[in-house]
């Protein structure tokens, strides 16, 4: 294979790798909302010092977040007074 041959593959190896780790949830129409999943089903993110997907550990976690379709986080149904965000919440913390 030539130089030029291998440089384009290269090349297109990076674009499409590159691509796929930039097409984010907004793209897809989708958010990332905190405080809506139970405990070990959130999508990733559980606080400092946990790993990612499944790790949060109290149902509606605050610093926890699962993706949602756009438009939708806040007005979810959840329990007592609790509602979704767009950002990191202080409420129901692990202990």
């Amino acid at each position: 294979m030539s130089n030029l041959m291998k440089t384009v593959a290269i090349a297109g190896a990076v674009t499409a790798a590159l691509a796929a780790q930039t097409t984010t949830a907004s793209a897809a129409g989708q958010v990332k909302c905190y405080g809506v999943s139970l405990a070990g089903e959130n999508d990733c993110k559980a606080g400092a010092g946990t790993t990612c997907a499944g790790s949060s550990t109290v149902d509606y976690q605050g610093n926890a977040w699962k993706l949602v379709d756009e438009g939708t986080c806040a007005s979810m149904d959840l329990p007592g007074d609790r509602m979704g965000s767009l950002e990191e919440l202080d409420r129901d913390l692990p202990g």
